[in-house]
């Protein structure tokens, strides 16, 4: 069994905010807001894409039929071009890629679902072809058209083994749920001619350690369905960021003919609730070793040594936490940490810079004439919507402030065509920010928020209703539909599990839908 180092917030910083989180404990808020995703959020990350989070969905399945299940979604390795052979995007074996989920509200894992990687050439050598009497390897992954079920012409397997943890990630009772294989990336249509088939013969019906109900799993290419106007965005907001002010239209979605690996595991809701209240609260890690030490002969299996423990590097649950709350100095601390040691981010959270950031860019273009950065701190608006979930919604019993997604399994999903990409803030209690679906916009959801939405009015069972966290003095421009342009909604993505669209094809020139 491999060994693990759990990881923990160093001390450093501590010191400079030590009164100010030992106020903010008392008070029991600390957040960690956010209004997009995560790719390439932190210096470190870039480094090691393989095990770079970008994306985490959690919601109550929609497809018919299966309203007795939750499903999660871990996305990993951010902005694959179609097109990228001849290697394209396996995961990485060296690594541990997990989904915990905390069913009592107190920040600490109660089930961890980990992933471990592997992959092998065929006979030792990959495919190989006769030349001159001599049997020499081909260059490529594979060799030939490949169709559902069929691995006659690959020259690499890449399978994958599940693992169910209960208790501490690292010291808890582990048990090995079976291995399976993940398909070969989208690379194109003559190599996979029905890339969707090919794919969906990989969804596997598992059987889970003390869970009386089947689950399913599937793990490989998918298109990714974050939506985001990202070179603007990160341009200084070069875009007045206002419905009207900016025209919505796909294009708009830089990362529209994008590709991501998704890790999707549909559990029944009884198989991760326990016995709390209904109410869970799940994040998404990945983790390498301690020491490596790269081997001057490589081979295709080893190109380092490894040593240690392992330490987690990577983290997501709430997305874009990292890119637009964590300062600089601590994005890299960010990733090592778990939910439980939340506080020592709290100079970042209760003076949120992005608010003032927006007033500096836009104050003029907004035709305000004082600061319209939201003045209720601490955002206890905040508190709500990203780290304690909302009383009577997604809030559990006792709950330990912490950054992750938290999902009331109790509220019915809403059934595809039916869904407001607004989530919560659209009249439909079953998106985001309890949990988060594929075709909720995040991006425009959170931006509002983070201005002051939730001191306005937002309709509660169609309703208008202020939830007191603060007042409409408070958020000058909090009743503003604030967006960046790039739409997206449930009618862009499937109603089937593993939800996500098949991935752009590498050739020709991502001619491929992604429509199953």
């Amino acid at each position: 069994m491999k060994q693990h180092l759990s990881p923990k917030y160093a001390p450093r910083g501590i010191g400079r905010t030590a009164m100010l989180t030992t106020a903010i404990l008392a008070a029991g808020i600390v957040t960690l807001p956010s209004f997009a995703s995560s790719h390439r959020e932190a210096p470190g990350i870039t480094e090691t894409p393989k095990v770079d989070g970008t994306d985490f969905y959690m919601f109550n399945s929609y497809e018919t039929g299966r309203t007795d299940y939750v499903t999660f979604i871990a996305n990993y390795q951010p902005i694959q071009a179609p097109y990228g052979g001849p290697n394209y995007f396996t995961m990485d074996p060296d690594a541990l890629y997990e989904i915990h989920i905390d069913n009592d509200g107190d920040a600490v894992e109660d089930i961890t679902y980990s992933f471990d990687f592997s992959n092998t050439l065929v006979n030792g050598t990959g495919v190989t072809l006769n030349i001159g009497g001599q049997d020499v390897p081909i260059p490529l992954r594979y060799a030939g058209a490949i169709g559902a079920n069929d691995t006659a012409a690959l020259a690499e397997n890449e399978t994958y083994t599940l693992e169910v943890v209960t208790g501490d990630r690292r010291s808890g009772a582990r048990t090995t749920v079976g291995t399976y294989t993940k398909p070969l990336d989208n690379v194109g249509n003559k190599t996979i001619p029905n890339y969707a088939a090919y794919a969906n013969s990989y969804i596997n019906e598992i059987a889970l350690p003390g869970c009386s109900l089947p689950a399913k799993i599937f793990v490989g290419q998918r298109a990714d369905a974050f939506a985001v106007n990202l070179g603007e965005i990160f341009d200084l907001v070069n875009l007045v960021p206002l419905e009207g002010a900016i025209e919505q239209s796909d294009a708009n979605n830089e990362l529209r003919d994008a590709n991501v690996t998704s890790i999707a595991l549909e559990v029944p809701k009884v198989c991760v609730t326990g016995n709390g209240t209904g109410i869970i609260g799940a994040w998404t890690t990945a983790s390498l070793p301690q020491a490596s030490l790269l081997d001057p002969i490589p081979s295709y299996d080893q190109k380092e040594l490894h040593g240690g423990a392992y330490v987690q590097v990577s983290r997501l649950s709430a997305p874009l936490v990292n890119e637009v709350v964590i300062g600089l100095p601590d994005k890299n601390l960010f990733n090592h940490s778990e939910p439980k040691d939340d506080a020592q981010a709290a100079l970042y959270v209760t003076n949120p810079t992005l608010p003032a950031l927006i007033d500096i860019l836009f104050r003029d273009a907004l035709g305000a004439e004082d600061n319209i950065a939201p003045s209720n701190l601490p955002r206890t608006d905040l508190v709500a919507a990203f780290l304690t979930g909302f009383p009577g919604v997604n809030q559990p019993a006792d709950v330990t402030a912490s950054e992750m997604m938290r999902l009331n399994t109790g509220i019915a999903a809403t059934p595809q065509g039916s869904q407001s990409n607004l989530g919560v803030a659209g009249n439909d209690l079953a998106g985001f920010p309890n949990g988060r679906r594929p075709g909720d916009d995040v991006v425009d959801i959170a931006l509002r928020v983070v201005m002051g939405a939730l001191c306005h009015d937002i309709p509660v069972n169609g309703v208008p209703t202020n939830l007191g966290y603060c007042t409409p003095e408070d958020a000058p421009v909090g009743n503003q539909s604030f967006t960046d342009g790039a739409p997206v909604d449930d009618g862009d993505m499937q109603a089937v599990f593993p939800y996500l669209n098949t991935p752009y094809a590498g050739s020709p020139n991502n001619a491929s839908s992604t429509e199953d």
